[in-house]
C-alpha cells in the first residue's frame, strides 16, 4: 500500500490499493518531475518471483498494471535527472529501461545473463542518461552506452557483496558511493575503483540505503541494520546519529530545507527530524500499517479496547483504546519486543497476552509474566451441563444432505490439571469459559483456574500444537491445522471431532451457542451438528479461503471473513441460517461486534471502524461487485 503526505510527513493518508492485491512490497516509487500526478510504482513479491510496475496519470487515485512489466520482480527504480522521461528498473531478470515516461520498456542488459540479474539498486548519471549503474546481488555494474556493453566494477569490493544502494554526486558524477552487506564504499573516478568507507562497525555495515543531502553535498546519510549513520566529510568521518534498535529501510532528505530529515524504518513506521538527524520524533499520523492478530473489548467497559501486534518488536506489543478503537497508545512496557498473538479478560478483570514466549498479565501499564509457579493441584471446575447440548430449532436449519440428529453428551467425572511452569511456548489463542481460561500453544491445550495465574495442561488432550481455542455458553472447541477436540461440558471431558473430508486444513473454527461446530479453511465454512459425524454446507453463503468464525453470542449469529480478494464480512444468523454481508472494502482477518457497530482488523492495514452497521437485502453472487456501507474510520494509534 502507498500512503501520501501534503505536509511534510506530519501526516499521512491512504492511497488506493495498487494492484489490488495485499502481497506487493512497494518500495520503490517514482514522482515524475515534470507532472506530480504522473507517478509510478515499482512492485515485488517476498519469497516469490512475482510483482510488477504500476501507473498513476492521476496522483495514486487510481493505478494501472504496465503489460510489458507485468509478473516481473522489481527491485530498484530511478529516474534521469537531465531526461525525467528516461527511466530504468532493475528486476530479477536484469535491467529495463523506459523513454516516454514508464509506457513501454526494453531489456537493456544481455537476455539470460548469468551475472546481471537480479539487480538490487539502479543510478543513473545526472548529466547522461546512457551511464547506468546497477548494483546486483553479486556486486556492480556499468554501462555508457544505455546498455550495449556492460562492464564489472568490482575492483576494491568484497567479493559477492551484495549491493543494496548506489548514488553519483550530482555535481561531480565521478564520485560514486555504493552500500553493500560488506560496508560502504566510495569510487573518485565513476567507479574505476572503490575504496572501502571506515568509521562504521562491522555490525551496521548491512546499509540498506544511502542518501546524499542536496544542498550539502559533504554530507551523506547510511541507513543501517543497526540505525543511521552520518557524515558531514564525504565519508572520511562517521557518526552514528539514532539508537542501534533502528533498522533503516529509507531516509528523505527535503531539499528546500536540509534540517528536515525523514527516515523509513522497519518497525516504528515514519520518523522526522528536524536537526539535520541528530533526534527524531514519530510521525505515523494516519499510517495505519501494522500486521493485527488479536482483539479485546473490556467487559464492564466496552469503550475500552485492546489489539496485540506481530512483528514489529519494541514498536509492536499491545496498543490500547479507550474510545471504541477511534485512537490507540502503545502500551508494551514488560513485554520485551514479544509478538502478541491473544488477548483475554480474566473473570476478575484480568488482561492476559498470549505471545511467542509464555503469558503476561497487565499490571497498571506494566505487562510481567504469569505462569512461572504452579500449584500442586488445580481443579477444573466447570458450569452444569444443560439436558440437550442443541436445541431443536438450530439442528438442521439451512443446511445440505440428509437431517442432522440432535444428541446428547455423557457428563464426565471431575479431573485434575497437569500443572506446569516456566512456560516459554507461544500462545496462539485464548479463551474464557466462566472463572476458567483456555490457550491453545505450541504445546498442546492450557487451562487456568487462578485468573491466569497459573497453568497446567488439560488431560486427556496430548501435547500436539494447538492454534485455535473458542467458546460458546458450556461449548469449548481447540484445533490445531489438522486435528479438532471439543467438549460439551465445560471442559470436563473431551472428545476428537472428525473433520470434514475435503477440508485440507482449518483455517478457522468455533462453536455457536447451539453446540454445533464451524470450521472454515480453503474449501469454504462446513457446521456440524453432532460432533463431526456428519457435516453440511450452507447453500446461501458463497465463500472460500476463511481466515475467522466468530460466534457473536449477543445477536445470536455466526461472524465470517477471509482472506485473498474478499472484503466481505458474513453474518450467519443461528434462528434460520438466513446470511447477510457487508462490503466493507478492506481485506479482514477477522470482524467483532463493539456495542452498536461493528471493529474489523485487515490483513495488514491496522484497524477499521464502522460506525453504523446496515445489514444487506440479499446475499451476494460469487462475483458480485456490490457495496455496502464501507468503515468510516481508520486509526493505528
Amino acid at each position: 500500500m502507498i500512503f501520501e503526505s501534503e505536509d511534510g510527513g506530519k501526516s499521512w493518508k491512504r492511497l488506493p490499493r495498487v494492484g489490488k492485491r495485499d502481497d506487493l512490497a512497494l518500495d520503490n516509487i517514482i514522482v515524475d518531475a515534470t507532472n506530480s500526478r504522473h507517478v509510478v510504482v515499482g512492485a515485488w513479491v517476498l519469497g516469490h518471483a512475482d510483482g510488477g510496475l504500476y501507473v498513476s496519470n492521476d496522483g495514486g487515485q487510481s493505478w494501472k498494471s504496465n503489460p510489458e512489466m507485468e509478473g516481473q520482480s522489481i527491485r530498484a527504480l530511478a529516474a534521469s535527472a537531465s531526461n525525467p522521461k528516461t527511466l530504468v528498473a532493475g528486476t530479477l531478470k536484469g535491467v529495463y529501461q523506459s523513454t516516454d515516461g514508464g509506457a513501454r520498456w526494453k531489456l537493456i542488459s544481455p537476455e539470460g545473463s548469468k551475472e546481471i540479474h537480479e539487480v538490487e539498486s539502479i543510478a543513473i548519471d545526472p548529466g547522461d542518461p546512457r551511464i547506468i549503474y546497477a548494483g546486483t546481488w553479486h556486486l556492480p555494474w556499468k554501462t555508457t552506452d544505455g546498455g550495449q556493453h556492460w562492464n564489472s566494477i568490482k575492483e576494491g569490493v568484497i567479493e559477492d557483496s551484495d549491493v543494496f544502494s548506489i548514488i553519483v554526486d550530482p555535481k561531480e558524477p565521478k564520485v560514486v558511493y555504493a552500500s553493500a552487506c560488506s560496508g560502504i564504499y566510495k569510487s573518485e573516478n565513476s567507479g574505476g575503483r572503490f575504496k572501502k568507507v571506515q568509521g562504521i562497525p562491522s555490525t551496521a555495515r548491512r546499509t540498506r540505503v544511502l542518501m546524499q543531502d542536496p544542498n550539502h553535498l559533504e554530507t551523506v546519510y547510511a541507513g543501517t541494520t543497526e540505525g543511521l549513520w552520518r557524515t558531514d566529510d564525504s565519508g572520511a568521518n562517521w557518526a552514528r546519529t539514532t539508537g542501534p534498535e533502528l533498522i533503516v529501510n529509507d531516509v528523505y532528505v527535503d531539499p528546500a530545507d536540509s534540517a528536515h530529515v525523514l527516515i523509513a524504518t522497519d518497525r516504528g513506521g515514519v520518523l522526522t527530524s528536524h536537526d539535520r538527524g541528530n533526534s527524531f520524533d514519530p510521525s505515523n499520523n494516519g499510517f495505519t500499517s501494522r500486521q493485527i492478530t488479536s482483539f479485546l473489548t473490556e467487559e464492564r467497559r466496552p469503550a475500552y479496547a485492546y489489539v496485540g501486534i506481530v512483528n514489529d518488536k519494541e514498536w509492536g506489543g499491545v496498543f490500547a483504546s479507550e474510545n471504541g478503537g477511534l485512537s490507540w497508545v502503545q502500551e508494551n512496557a514488560g513485554l520485551g519486543g514479544r509478538d502478541v498473538f491473544s488477548l483475554i479478560q480474566a473473570a476478575d478483570g484480568t488482561i492476559l497476552a498470549g505471545t511467542g514466549h509464555g503469558i503476561y498479565k497487565l499490571n497498571g501499564a506494566i505487562w510481567s509474566r504469569v505462569g512461572d509457579k504452579a500449584p500442586k493441584v488445580v481443579k477444573v471446575v466447570a458450569p452444569p451441563v444443560p439436558k440437550s447440548n442443541i436445541p431443536r430449532k438450530y439442528a438442521n436449519a439451512g443446511l445440505k444432505g440428509k437431517p442432522l440428529p440432535v444428541v446428547k453428551e455423557p457428563v464426565a467425572p471431575r479431573v485434575e490439571e497437569h500443572p506446569i511452569e516456566g512456560f516459554d511456548g507461544s500462545v496462539y489463542g485464548m479463551a474464557r469459559l466462566g472463572e476458567r481460561l483456555y490457550a491453545a500453544t505450541s504445546e498442546g491445550l492450557l487451562t487456568s483456574g487462578t485468573q491466569g495465574e497459573t497453568w497446567g495442561r488439560v488431560p486427556g488432550i496430548d501435547r500436539q500444537e494447538m492454534q485455535f481455542v473458542s467458546v460458546a455458553k458450556n461449548f469449548v472447541v481447540a484445533a490445531g491445522l489438522k486435528r479438532a477436540m471439543r467438549s460439551v461440558d465445560g471442559g470436563r471431558s473431551w472428545a476428537e471431532v472428525k473433520l470434514p473430508e475435503n477440508l485440507t486444513q482449518i483455517g478457522a473454527i468455533a462453536p455457536d451457542g447451539s453446540g454445533a461446530v464451524w470450521v472454515g479453511g480453503r474449501e469454504g465454512v462446513f457446521v456440524s451438528s453432532d460432533g463431526g459425524a456428519s457435516w453440511g454446507t450452507l447453500t446461501s453463503l458463497y465463500i472460500r479461503n476463511v481466515n475467522s468464525l466468530s460466534y457473536d453470542e449477543a445477536n445470536e449469529r455466526m461472524l465470517v471473513t477471509a482472506s485473498g480478494d474478499s472484503t466481505m464480512t458474513f453474518a450467519v444468523h443461528l434462528h434460520d441460517r438466513s446470511v447477510k454481508y457487508w462490503d466493507t472494502g478492506w481485506n479482514l482477518r477477522f470482524a467483532r461486534t463493539v456495542g452498536d457497530h461493528m471493529i474489523a482488523v485487515t490483513q495488514f492495514d491496522g484497524i477499521v471502524v464502522q460506525p453504523r452497521m446496515v445489514d444487506s437485502a440479499e446475499v451476494p453472487k460469487p462475483q458480485s461487485g456490490a457495496k455496502q456501507d464501507g468503515p468510516k474510520t481508520a486509526a493505528r494509534e
